[in-house]
């Protein structure tokens, strides 16, 4: 493989990795992070109504993932908008927004479908408010904010792009013998680096790993709070995301990501359990 920051990455490695990514620290992480998930699971399951969750905790990760975007607005602006028909929200807050409803949609979807390219599209659409489609045009970089030069340049050309989408949902189903949370971790770099849009790419790519949890039956409901470790961690997250390209760095980027799936279980569950608190003291 061949990696120039300036010059489309057209040969990002198909999935699966060529390297053994199932070692034993990243096997210990996967226990700990899949337990905090199985009690999360069962947390939600407590709750009465549902839609208590549905449309509480997934505000706050609409939020966070905007954040990570520098797209910053408020929960109390997100909750009082969040029924908004008349659009009286300021942009940042309907940016966020749209996230929540492209989780929503996703969710929906999936009780008809498994999770695939054409739900990427989809959440990618509802997310940026447009009709996006994967890229057909050159010149997408990322670049450093503050020297102006180029950290990765995405694969160009559509065809490539959707034979490599192609790869990627084949991974998502098909590499049953890897756990599905380390799957988890490799497709959400694979779809980031892939970058198959003009933009929302990053919070496309954190909408489907919670609607991946669902479709694999790790939650019933996309209530994990996942963009909290992320916004928390930005730094690291962008180097480990970037070093996986440049130096096959897969073992502390995949123990990366099983952190923040056990962290923000542990914390989701928190959550959980204080609503459901609230909900009995308000009852009484």
């Amino acid at each position: 493989m061949t990696f120039r920051p300036d010059r489309p990455f057209n040969d990002l490695p198909a999935l699966p990795p060529k390297q053994d990514i199932e070692t034993r620290a990243v096997l210990k992480a996967c226990i700990e992070a899949l337990a905090a998930l199985a009690e999360l699971r069962v947390s939600g399951q407590i709750i009465p109504n549902q839609a208590v969750l549905i449309n509480s905790i997934p505000l706050l990760e609409a939020q966070a993932s905007s954040e990570i975007e520098n797209i910053v607005t408020t929960t109390d602006r997100l909750f009082r908008f969040a029924n908004d028909i008349g659009g009286q929200a300021d942009p940042a807050t309907k940016e966020a927004l749209r996230y929540r409803t492209a989780l929503h949609r996703g969710f929906g979807i999936l009780k008809q479908r498994p999770l695939s390219t054409a739900i990427a599209v989809e959440s990618g659409r509802t997310i940026k408010g447009v009709a996006l489609d994967i890229r057909n045009t050159p010149g997408t970089a990322l670049m450093n904010d503050t020297s102006g030069t180029a950290i990765y340049t995405p694969p160009e050309g559509e065809d490539l792009l959707r034979t490599t989408l192609a790869n990627w949902e084949s991974y998502i189903h098909e590499a049953r013998e890897i756990d599905p949370l380390i799957r988890l971790a490799v497709m959400h770099y694979q779809f980031e680096a892939i970058h198959p849009f003009i933009d929302g790419n990053g919070r496309t790519g954190r909408v489907l790993n919670l609607l991946y949890l669902v479709d694999k039956g790790l939650l019933d409901i996309p209530v994990l709070y996942l963009s909290r470790h992320i916004i928390l961690n930005k730094v690291q997250y962008y180097r480990y995301l970037l070093e996986v390209t440049t130096q096959g760095a897969w073992e502390q980027w995949l123990l990366f990501m099983l952190e923040a799936v056990r962290a923000t279980a542990e914390w989701t569950t928190g959550r959980i359990r204080a609503i459901r608190d609230l909900l009995e003291q308000t009852a009484a």
